[in-house]
């Protein structure tokens, strides 16, 4: 029988040391999001967007620890799908109203 080499390559051993500020400013850290699947989930873009303060509030609030911008940007999301359903059940009524 043939034993594996525990000798560590030249990879693993780079993968032991420690990050320092040059490895993040070169980009050599990326921190990725992941879905229950494990699928890398798609990255976020910053942008810059004044709200009211009532509004900001009221996510702040709604949120505690999680996080108010979270909470807008699933707020959204269910905006654009509530969009999308209403226009699919708005086309299939029209559709059965074309017919009788």
């Amino acid at each position: 029988m043939s034993k594996l080499s525990t000798a560590k390559t030249l990879a693993d051993r780079r993968d032991d040391m420690p990050l320092r500020n040059t490895d993040i400013a070169a980009g050599k850290l990326v921190l990725r999001k992941r879905g229950p699947a494990g699928a890398v989930l798609p990255n976020k873009q910053r942008v810059n967007i004044f709200l009211d303060g009532a509004v900001i509030e009221h996510f702040k609030a709604k949120a505690g620890e999680r996080g108010y911008q979270t909470l807008i940007n699933e707020a959204l999301r269910q905006t654009i799908q509530a969009e999308t359903i209403e226009g699919v059940i708005r086309k299939a009524i029209r559709e059965e109203l074309r017919r009788a």
